[in-house]
């Protein structure tokens, strides 16, 4: 009987213990927000893409069933790239490279002009080295940028493209950005 006691208090506190513990929040106090200035940065650079051959950094990874092409594009309607290409300082294939452009392009349009496109824009020298900028967008000559990191935090803006060179292998696009970040 004693040991039943015995087991019976140390249920009880065990259970108490539980108990208060289950009381915590997942969330802190909220407390004010003393918003940082914004910041307004301006980025010139040129992505380089190839398009063939063993270095491709542009690859079709989807494509759809479509037996037509109305769209009168050599790539049809509802092909997925997952694409791979360095950002240069310049339009030259030489100029120093700063970093690279990694993401999705789908053509989700009949117009073979555009595409809908998520990129992430990681820079890998200078001062930028280690930021990054997030844009997702329907492509027609302007990007939104939505999100960023490392010095580019909390980043919003736009890029305006200026295709420099587009041929059968090559894909040389201007980028002119206009960020605003904390």
């Amino acid at each position: 009987m004693r040991g039943t006691l015995m087991l019976t208090w140390i249920l009880i506190i065990c259970l108490s213990q539980v108990a208060a513990q289950s009381q915590r929040q997942y969330y802190s106090e909220t407390r004010p927000h003393i918003p940082k200035p914004i910041k307004v940065t301006n980025l010139h650079f040129f992505m380089h893409e190839n398009l063939g051959g063993t270095n491709a950094s542009a690859v079709i990874v989807a494509q759809s069933n479509i037996t037509s092409n109305d769209n009168n594009s050599s790539v049809p309607f509802g092909t997925l790239f997952a694409v791979d290409d360095p950002l240069r300082i310049g339009p030259e294939p030489d100029s120093e490279v700063i970093g690279n452009a990694q993401g999705l392009s789908l053509l989700a349009g009949t117009n073979p002009r555009t595409s809908t496109t998520y990129f992430d824009f990681g820079f890998t020298t200078g001062k930028y080295n280690g930021s990054s900028i997030s844009m997702f967008s329907r492509t027609d000559l302007e990007l939104a940028v939505v999100g960023g990191r490392g010095r580019f935090r909390m980043a919003t803006g736009f890029a305006l493209l200026n295709p420099y060179l587009i041929n059968a292998t090559t894909a040389i696009i201007e980028f002119d950005v206009t960020l605003f970040h904390h």
